[in-house]
């Protein structure tokens, strides 16, 4: 029980480490296995039905992260961080997507074809009578799962980031490349090594008291 303490208590502190850094250290560059960390972290994101209508570009180029500030608003940490994760949505969720996802599932666990069909079917014809925008908005809302997955694993490997809303989705695809290849961006997270004269690493957590956001309904 104690070992278990410990646990959550070295947990909740790495939570309480992580802030949206505001200047990172160009000099530190993120080491091999801590990116494939990333990735992998990225890609066990849980995602509606588990379709996955999301993958994510790795940046790792200083001259073409400082093009990106000025998509960002200014925001300097696009130039600076180490790398740059932008995770992008698929445009497009058809019956040949959703088709693969499940022939994966049938290679992956052996599940027979009685069971699978008829949910395949269910998905197909669902998505089907959707509009664009409207998969566009579910396929967005996976993305903000796959954001906090990820500032999670990054608070656990120490690992600074800043995660970022403000930028201009559509000079990123076109700088980028996205639309060729079927993606739109919509979130976008530096990573990388916090500055020792970024002001922010030296601040106080501002959050509600645990008791204010937490409701709990016990027997």
């Amino acid at each position: 029980m104690k070992i278990e303490l410990l646990k959550v208590e070295k947990n909740i502190a790495h939570l309480k480490w992580r802030y949206a850094v505001k200047k990172f250290d160009s000099k530190k560059i993120l080491p091999k296995e801590k990116v494939n960390g990333l990735k992998h972290a990225f890609n066990l994101t849980a995602t509606s039905y588990g379709l996955q209508p999301l993958k994510m570009v790795i940046l790792h180029n200083k001259e073409v992260q400082k093009k990106l500030v000025d998509f960002s608003y200014g925001q300097g940490q696009v130039g600076n961080a180490s790398h740059i994760l932008i995770i992008c949505i698929e445009n497009k969720i058809d019956t040949d997507f959703i088709t693969r996802y499940f022939d994966l599932v049938r290679k992956v666990r052996g599940t027979k074809d009685e069971i699978l069909k008829p949910f395949q079917d269910s998905l197909v014809d669902s998505f089907s009578k959707k509009e664009s925008e409207e998969v566009g908005i579910w396929a967005t809302n996976q993305a903000y799962l796959a954001l906090g997955n990820l500032l999670s694993y990054c608070a656990l490997e120490e690992i600074d980031s800043c995660p970022m809303e403000g930028f201009i989705p559509e000079e990123y695809d076109r700088l980028l490349g996205l639309q060729e290849k079927g993606l739109t961006s919509v979130l976008v997270l530096p990573v990388g090594y916090r500055s020792k004269t970024d002001p922010f690493s030296k601040m106080e957590k501002v959050r509600k008291h645990v008791d204010e956001s937490v409701i709990e309904i016990i027997e």
